[in-house]
């Protein structure tokens, strides 16, 4: 497997499900609670350095027990962690509230030392960044960040890979740095306009990005699969009863990085994000729910 290098965010998920929301100045009890390793960045190194990449992850932490969460998920998946420490500030944490009966959720996301991942941050670890085979960001550190790191990798011949999510407006030049990138429709609709519903419609949203110079689109549809620019869809596998679908986009794009590292075709590795994230919906969490190789191997 090749060299996979990722830069984002790691927050802590604290989960509380209860019978409903309490009201202002109100305390009401709890049903359930669950501490877990987050974030974007660190679910798809969790993924990637599980099907067998080399994987880097950059970022920064508080130097407090969330902090040492997040380096001990890394040393059990085999992540090589790069990271500031931040003794003014907090490893990054989100509050999710489940509503028991619904299952629908209300999220506050306090990102602490990870609001402060920097263009000089990134600058750090550019021979880093230059010996990678492939360089993955998102959009939950600082745009700045992110957009230097695709820099660094454009310049140096790295695949650059471009998760763009949350959904939020790009710099001018941000799409013209990525060999992929890896919305899902809702992302897809704001970059492009183009809502996303079917494949007739992947294909002219996968023209809109290309024609802002992405090379290579891919837009993951849910529970049909993902949409591959040039082939089409690239249907979802089915590992099981779904018991949670949070952390199925990181399980894709950590997957589609250490396909591609490997020296894997873009419809292969596509496969390879859509059988790891159909076994990822069948456990429970997301850094934890992520599959190792030879489980896909095994359900390909």
């Amino acid at each position: 497997m090749g060299t996979v290098v990722i830069l984002g965010v790691f927050v802590a998920d604290t989960a509380y499900r209860a019978d409903r929301m309490p009201v202002m100045g109100e305390t009401v009890m709890g049903n359930d609670f669950a501490l877990g390793p987050g974030g974007k960045g660190s679910n798809q190194a969790v993924a990637c350095a599980r099907i067998g990449a080399d994987t880097h992850f950059m970022t920064n932490l508080g130097q407090d027990d969330f902090g040492k969460l997040a380096l001990d998920t890394w040393a059990r998946a085999g992540v090589t962690p790069h990271v500031r420490e931040i003794n003014d500030s907090y490893t990054g944490a989100a509050f999710i509230f489940i509503e028991e009966r619904t299952g629908d959720n209300a999220i506050i996301v306090s990102p602490g030392a990870a609001a402060l991942i920097s263009p000089a941050d990134v600058e750090a670890h550019k021979d880093l960044i230059s010996s990678a085979d492939v360089f993955v960001t998102q959009l939950e550190q600082p745009m700045d960040a992110a957009m230097r790191g695709l820099e660094l990798a454009r310049a140096t011949g790295v695949i650059t890979v471009l998760n763009p999510a949350p959904a939020a407006d790009l710099p001018e030049g941000m799409l013209a740095l990525c060999d992929y990138v890896t919305p899902n429709e809702t992302e897809c609709e704001a970059l492009t306009g183009i809502a996303v519903t079917n494949e007739v419609e992947a294909e002219a949203a996968c023209a809109a990005l290309i024609a802002k110079g992405v090379r290579m689109p891919i837009i993951t549809m849910g529970e049909q699969g993902a949409y591959l620019s040039g082939h089409g869809l690239v249907p979802a596998v089915q590992a099981g009863p779904v018991v949670e679908t949070t952390g199925a986009g990181d399980a894709f794009n950590g997957a589609f990085a250490a396909m591609l590292a490997n020296g894997d075709t873009a419809l292969r590795a596509v496969q390879y994000g859509c059988a790891t994230a159909g076994i990822s919906v069948t456990r429970a969490g997301t850094a934890p729910a992520m599959p190792y190789r030879s489980e896909v191997d095994a359900l390909l």
